[in-house]
Parts: C-alpha cells; sequence; structure tokens
C-alpha cells in the first residue's frame, strides 16, 4: 500500500498547478493533505477511485485536512474530540482492519513562539489520542507536524535554535511521541540521511539551494516497523513551500 502526505498550503491555488496530474502519477491507496485552506463546496476535483474525507476550519482560508483513498473505512472521525482543539480543522482518523490512519495538521508555535503553550496542549492531547488509538490496533499517522526533531532535519540547526519548529519544547514533544511506541518512518530506514528536506522557505531561493527543514512526516506504531518497504522525500514535486512524502507498507 502507499501512503502520500503533502501540505499544499492551499488546495485551490495547487490545483491551478497541476495538482490532480500529480496526484494521480502517485497513484497512492491513500493520499493525505494538510492545509487545504477551503471549504465544503469551494472545489472540484476529478479523481475517479476516491472517496474524501474532508475536515474544515471555522475560519475560512485556514488550515485544514483531508484524505483521499481508495479503500472505504470501518469509520471516520474528525479531530481529537476536544473543544480547544476542534476548531480548525487538523485531523482525520480513518479506521481499517489492521491499523488507524491519522492525517494531521500540527499547530506552528508562531514568530516569537507565541503560540507555544497552546502548541505543548496540543501536544500532550495528541499524543494522549494516538496512544488510545495504538491500544486498540497500530497507528500511522502522517502530515505536518512542524518540528524539526534533530538536527540533521534542517540545513542550519544553529541559527535556528529556539526558532518555532525547532525549540527545545517543541524537539522534546516530538521525542515523547516516538517514546510513547511509535517509530518515525524515513528516520528508520535512513537514520544518516542529510540533506532531505520537506519544506523551504519563500525567501532568498531556499529551495533552489536546498536550504530546507524535515517537518513532513509518517510516524508508525512501533509494531508496524517490519512492514516499512519504503520510505521517502519527493522535493521534485513543486506547487507548495512544501513537498509530497511518502510511505509504502507491506501487509
Amino acid at each position: 500500500m502507499r501512503f502520500i502526505s503533502w501540505n499544499v498550503n492551499g488546495l485551490r491555488a495547487v490545483q491551478k498547478k497541476g495538482f490532480e496530474d500529480i496526484f494521480h502519477s502517485l497513484d497512492a491507496d491513500f493520499f493525505c493533505l494538510q492545509e487545504t485552506k477551503l471549504q465544503e463546496g469551494q472545489i472540484q476535483l476529478d479523481l475517479p477511485g476516491y472517496e474524501s474525507y474532508w475536515s474544515y476550519a471555522e475560519k475560512k482560508g485556514y488550515s485544514g485536512t483531508a484524505v483521499f483513498t481508495k479503500h472505504s473505512p470501518l469509520s471516520v472521525r474528525m479531530n481529537l474530540g476536544l473543544p480547544e482543539h476542534d476548531t480548525e480543522g487538523r485531523a482525520v482518523t480513518l479506521e481499517y482492519e489492521n491499523f488507524y490512519l491519522v492525517c494531521v495538521y500540527t499547530p506552528n508555535a508562531q514568530d516569537g513562539l507565541r503560540r507555544l503553550d497552546y502548541r505543548m496542549r496540543w501536544e500532550d492531547d495528541f499524543r494522549t489520542y494516538l496512544m488510545d488509538l495504538d491500544r486498540r490496533k497500530p497507528v500511522i499517522v502522517c502530515g505536518d507536524m512542524n518540528v524539526a526533531h534533530e538536527e540533521i532535519d534542517l540545513k542550519n540547526p544553529k541559527t535556528n535554535i529556539g526558532n518555532p519548529g525547532f525549540s527545545y519544547e517543541e524537539r522534546g514533544k516530538f521525542t515523547e511521541l516516538l517514546e510513547a511506541g511509535f517509530t518515525d518512518s524515513f528516520r528508520y530506514l535512513y537514520p544518516d540521511r542529510t540533506d532531505a528536506y520537506s519544506w523551504w522557505s519563500y525567501r532568498a531561493a531556499a529551495r533552489a539551494r536546498n536550504v530546507g527543514w524535515r517537518i513532513d512526516y509518517f510516524v508508525v506504531s512501533d509494531r508496524l516497523r517490519e512492514n516499512i518497504k519504503e520510505a521517502y522525500i519527493l522535493p521534485e514535486i513543486m506547487g507548495s513551500d512544501h513537498c509530497p512524502v511518502g510511505l509504502d507498507m507491506t501487509w
């Protein structure tokens, strides 16, 4: 099975840049999106063979997640079921016989870490949510998790210490998630690979120079490690400041 995740930073804009062609070329079983930035009825997509599940933010033009799948789920859940977190359309969970799939768009701590306190509450509640799912069956969680975990995960770690996405607090929460029984699939296969990034600033030709961050992930329950066939990043695919990331699983 092939899983793809992409923060499109506005799906309507990416649609004008060939989204449907990209979508079909990747031929994923599951295609997860973050930052769709739209409301119900604001886009028409030609994606035959796929069911779609959308979580919309209450605020127009903000956040939002979606999952397109070739496989009908046993159940679907939007958000976390917690009022503090459920107005921004940040999660979609699909249940299948052998696993849960969770598409997530983690809140950004924002400039000056002004939203860090909220981010910390989100991290704790989201980890609890995943652990609860994991007690029932294995979990595959993907999306823009808005953190570069280790120095290897961004081009300029020294100058970014303490910045949003590379604060000690955010990195610590990602460590806590892994210690709770989860595996970063890309680092599991490629622990030492450098210059592997999924997001680049629009400034200073950062993408052309590959001055980036790896903040988009597939994280799986530890007991799925042996099912990981391949994990990869697709920087050649344009249209957003993020590129798609992928996971191929065997069952």
